[in-house]
C-alpha cells in the first residue's frame, strides 16, 4: 500500500502546515458514524459533531490566516474554494443514488427521494425533515437514502453566515483574533440556551438537526482555533499536554460508548456542548503537540487515510446501508457491516481520487468565469434531474367495499 500523502496544493495555497493528526480524527470520526448506523456503537452518532468541530477549527484558522495576510476576507474566493471542495462529490452521489433508487427500489423510497434530493441540492435538508415532523431517531432505516445529509447542510449555512461575521467583526481591528474568539463563544452560548430551551424530552430531533442549536459544535472548534485561545491553551496544560490529550480522548470515548441518542436527554441539556467542547480541545493540543503520544497515534497511516476519504465516504455510507439491507442481501451483523463498509469504502476512495482531487486541485475550468458557468449548469442540471424523473403515484385504498 502506498502512503498516504497529504494535499500538498492546499498546503502551498494557505501556508499551514500539514497536521496528520487533524486526519486522523476524521478517520476516527467516520467510524464512529459507520458503527452508529451498523448498530455497532450507541454513540457513534457523536462523529458527527468531532466533525462539526474540525470543521469550525479548520475553516476559521484558514480564514484567520487569510486577514492576517491581507486584512480582509474575500467571500467569493472562499465560497468558491467550499463549492469546489465540497459539490463534485455531492453532486455525484445525489444524482448516482437517486437514478439507481428510480431503477430498483420500491415506490415509497422513489418518492422520498425525488421529494429529499432538491432540499440536500439547495443545503436545506435538515430544516426540509424538521418541516415535515421526520424524527432522525425513528426513521433510520426507512425509505430515506439522502437523511443523513442534514449535517452536511448544517455545515453548508455555517460556511455562508461565518466567513461573512468574521468580515464583519475583524474590519479595522487589529486583534482580531480576540474578537472573533468572543464572537464565536457568545454564539456558542446562544446555541447551547436555545438547545436547552427547545428541546423535546418525547423526541429531541429538532434541537439536534437545527442549525441553530447545533452551531456550537462549529463554533467552539472555531473559538479553539483562535491564536488568543490557543495561547492560553498552552499556558494552561504547559508540559502536561500529552496526558490532558489522553483524559480528553477518554472522555469522548466514554460518552460514545453509553450516550443513547434519543434517550439520553442530558446530552441536550449540556452534554452536547461539553462532548463539542472537550473535541474542540483536542483538535487544538493535537495540532499544537503533534509529537506527542496520542497525536502520533492518530497519524497512523491507515487512519489518516481513511480520514481523507472521510467526506465521500460520509456521504456514500448511508445509501449503501439502505440499499444494501438485510433483505437485499441476506446478511447481518458483522458481515453485512463488512460489506457495506468494503463497498462504501470503494465508492469514496473513487470519488477522492477520480472526481474531488482533479476537480480541486488540476481543473482549471472549475476556476472564475468557467467555474461559474460550470456550477450554474450543474445546478440546473440537478434540478431539471428532479423533474424529469417520473415519481410513482401514492397508494390508493380501496374504500368503494367499506360499509
Amino acid at each position: 500500500m502506498t502512503k498516504a500523502q497529504p494535499n500538498t496544493a492546499a498546503q502551498q495555497k494557505t501556508g499551514k502546515p500539514y497536521q496528520p493528526a487533524l486526519d486522523g480524527l476524521r478517520g476516527i470520526a467516520i467510524l464512529g458514524v459507520l458503527l452508529f448506523h451498523t448498530d455497532h456503537l450507541p454513540g457513534g452518532f457523536l462523529g458527527v459533531d468531532l466533525f462539526f468541530a474540525l470543521s469550525g477549527y479548520l475553516i476559521t484558522e484558514l480564514l484567520l490566516r487569510e486577514v492576517e495576510a491581507t486584512g480582509t476576507v474575500s467571500l467569493v474566493t472562499f465560497w468558491g474554494r467550499r463549492i469546489r471542495r465540497l459539490l463534485p462529490a455531492l453532486a455525484t452521489v445525489l444524482v448516482g443514488v437517486t437514478v439507481l433508487v428510480w431503477l430498483v427500489a420500491t415506490p415509497g423510497m422513489v418518492r422520498t427521494t425525488l421529494a429529499d434530493a432538491p432540499w440536500v441540492q439547495l443545503n436545506l435538508m435538515n430544516w426540509h425533515l424538521l418541516a415535515e415532523s421526520a424524527s432522525y431517531w425513528n426513521s433510520f432505516g426507512q425509505e430515506r437514502v439522502f437523511e443523513h445529509l442534514w449535517s452536511i447542510a448544517v455545515e453548508e449555512q455555517f460556511y455562508l453566515v461565518w466567513p461573512v461575521l468574521l468580515l464583519l467583526v475583524t474590519r479595522g481591528v487589529l486583534r482580531v483574533d480576540r474578537r472573533v474568539a468572543v464572537l464565536a463563544a457568545v454564539c456558542s452560548a446562544v446555541s447551547l440556551v436555545l438547545m436547552i430551551v427547545l428541546v423535546s424530552p418525547v423526541d429531541p430531533t429538532r434541537v439536534y438537526t437545527g442549525t441553530d442549536t447545533r452551531a456550537f459544535s462549529l463554533l467552539l472548534g472555531a473559538m479553539v482555533a483562535t491564536p488568543w485561545v490557543r495561547a492560553v491553551l498552552a499556558r494552561a496544560v504547559d508540559r502536561w499536554a500529552g496526558a490532558a490529550l489522553v483524559v480528553l480522548a477518554v472522555g469522548i470515548g466514554a460518552i460514545w460508548a453509553f450516550a443513547a441518542g434519543k434517550e439520553s436527554l442530558w446530552l441536550y441539556n449540556g452534554g452536547l456542548f461539553a462532548h463539542s467542547l472537550a473535541a474542540a480541545l483536542l483538535i487544538g493540543l493535537c495540532a499544537q503537540t503533534p509529537h506527542a503520544l496520542l497525536a502520533k497515534v492518530l497519524a497512523w497511516q491507515p487512519l489518516r487515510w481513511l480520514g481523507l476519504i472521510s467526506y465521500s465516504l460520509y456521504l456514500w455510507h448511508w445509501p449503501v446501508i439502505v440499499l444494501l439491507s438485510p433483505e437485499r442481501t441476506g446478511l447481518d451483523g458483522w458481515a453485512l457491516t463488512a460489506v457495506v463498509c468494503a463497498v462504501s469504502i470503494g465508492l469514496a476512495a473513487l470519488s477522492k481520487y477520480l472526481i474531488e482531487d482533479p476537480i480541486r486541485f488540476r481543473a482549471e475550468w472549475a476556476r472564475g468565469r468557467k467555474g461559474l458557468v460550470a456550477f450554474v449548469a450543474l445546478m440546473a442540471g440537478m434540478a431539471m434531474l428532479w423533474l424529469t424523473l417520473p415519481t410513482p403515484d401514492p397508494p390508493t385504498v380501496d374504500v368503494s367495499n367499506l360499509d
